[in-house]
């Protein structure tokens, strides 16, 4: 079974009928989700040929026809474009988003990370690997910075490094949104993805099983809820700034001036004097 094959079976198994307004019918479902049929008529596609697509036998449906299984999905926008390059690279197809080869954080990002400070921001790379990071973002995340710069990773550090569910007040939430974000890399560097992906299912139960729902999603801005060993309790905002072309990303939490949130980075800071960026 090929990866386009495998994301729709497992997406076809987590929406159930009454999701898209079908009857559930008596008795109870053997298996969960929608059946094959339900979802080819709802997609308006035959059976035969759906079943040929899910099974790996059919290798390059259109894109009228994934889109048509997108919506019968609920898949986000997200999620969608992810199918399209599932399907490109089962077809053998130039992937709409050409995957990258890693390269060092800039010079003009490295000053970025100075002049945001105190505010702890990081660098990184499709795979959430850490390029760059300011003496505010290495102290906000406990153990980060003892690690070798190539093993600084934030997927890797979230559910591998032993101050992680500590220091998240809803891992739970994080673990999840950097699991769907690390998703969208399988077609932007297929090759570094997948061994940090082998890594973390074989250390990580809780990462295999998260991974296996194929639930994918940019990583955003939003809020992140810490409980940090040296400021306590802050939630902070976070922006997610994308570059032109190369996959880097500028990772920043911050807060309003004149907080208590900003006195906290303020002291975080003052931790780290003397301490260049990373």
């Amino acid at each position: 079974m090929n990866a386009m094959a495998e994301f729709l079976r497992i997406r076809r198994g987590r929406i159930g009928p009454a999701d898209v307004g079908l009857p559930t019918g008596p008795g109870i479902r053997r298996t969960p989700g929608l059946r094959r049929e339900e979802l080819a008529a709802l997609a308006g596609v035959s059976v035969d040929y759906y079943i040929r697509i899910e099974q790996g036998r059919e290798s390059t449906p259109s894109d009228a026809v994934l889109g048509a299984l997108a919506r019968a999905l609920r898949l986000t926008d997200d999620e969608h474009a992810h199918l399209l390059g599932l399907a490109d690279q089962t077809a053998g197809r130039t992937p709409r988003r050409r995957p990258s080869d890693p390269r060092p954080a800039g010079p003009g990002l490295r000053l970025l990370l100075e002049s945001v400070r105190p505010s702890p921001a990081y660098v990184v790379d499709e795979v959430n690997d850490v390029l760059a990071a300011n003496p505010e973002g290495l102290a906000l995340m406990p153990g980060l910075g003892d690690w070798p710069p190539a093993a600084r990773n934030t997927v890797r550090y979230t559910f591998l490094h032993p101050a992680a569910r500590a220091l998240f007040t809803d891992w739970d939430r994080v673990a999840r949104n950097c699991v769907a974000h690390l998703h969208t890399a399988e077609l932007t560097a297929p090759e570094r993805a997948a061994a940090l992906v082998d890594e973390l299912s074989s250390s990580s139960a809780e990462f295999a099983a998260l991974w296996r729902r194929h639930e994918v999603w940019v990583k955003r801005g939003g809020e992140t809820a810490f409980r940090h060993p040296v400021i306590g309790v802050v939630t902070l905002a976070n922006e997610v700034l994308g570059t032109t072309g190369d996959g880097q990303r500028l990772l920043v939490y911050q807060a309003s001036p004149g907080t208590p949130e900003h006195d906290a980075l303020v002291l975080l800071s003052m931790t780290t004097e003397g301490v260049g960026t990373a």
